[in-house]
């Protein structure tokens, strides 16, 4: 009869001994590795789509910082508890200004911008700004439809603030790739 007892609860211990492992894996892998996030809005249509599902790197900019063009999730300046999701446009240092919509003038090719906005062309401004060293300027894709570094509310965005890189849209399924 002991033997019975010894095996059932052994077994409860290897469950237990189990779950707590697979618990613990999960809470590391999403704090330090990876994380899912869900695109809300559309401030980066086309290139993301409201209700768009995308893996974060998170462990990439614990080795290296941002660059220009690439897809970042932040917690919003103003309420931390927020996510906010923005291409990065110019690191620290870079000066950026904005004329008619244009970034810095014709320097900056970017074809991945709403060109066809209902609403019309963006023809925003930006005042001529250096980026101040631990932040980064960002900008939505749809810049008629977009709350980023234009703001005072966003304003430059410091690097601690940032959770990682937008890496792979995975749903929905047709929509799956790999982001820039």
């Amino acid at each position: 009869m002991s033997k019975q007892k010894t095996s059932w609860q052994d077994t409860v211990s290897d469950w237990l001994v189990s779950i707590i492992v697979a618990v613990a894996l999960a809470f590391c892998i999403r704090t330090f590795i990876v994380e899912p996030y869900m695109v809300e809005g559309s401030s980066m249509y086309p290139t993301l789509v409201n209700h768009e599902r995308l893996l974060v790197n998170k462990f990439t900019y614990f080795v290296s910082d941002p660059q220009k063009g690439e897809i970042i999730v932040f917690r919003y300046p103003k309420d931390e508890s927020r996510d906010f999701i923005k291409r990065v446009i110019a690191t620290a240092g870079d000066t950026v200004e904005m004329r008619s919509g244009k970034v810095n003038g014709t320097e900056i090719d970017e074809p991945y911008t709403w060109k066809e906005d209902p609403k019309g062309p963006n023809l925003s401004d930006y005042r001529k700004s250096v980026v101040p060293e631990g932040h980064i300027f960002v900008l939505g894709d749809n810049r008629n439809n977009s709350e980023d570094s234009r703001f005072a509310d966003v304003g430059f965005v410091p690097l601690d603030l940032v959770k990682g890189k937008a890496s792979l849209a995975f749903w929905p399924v047709d929509r799956w790739r790999m982001l820039p």
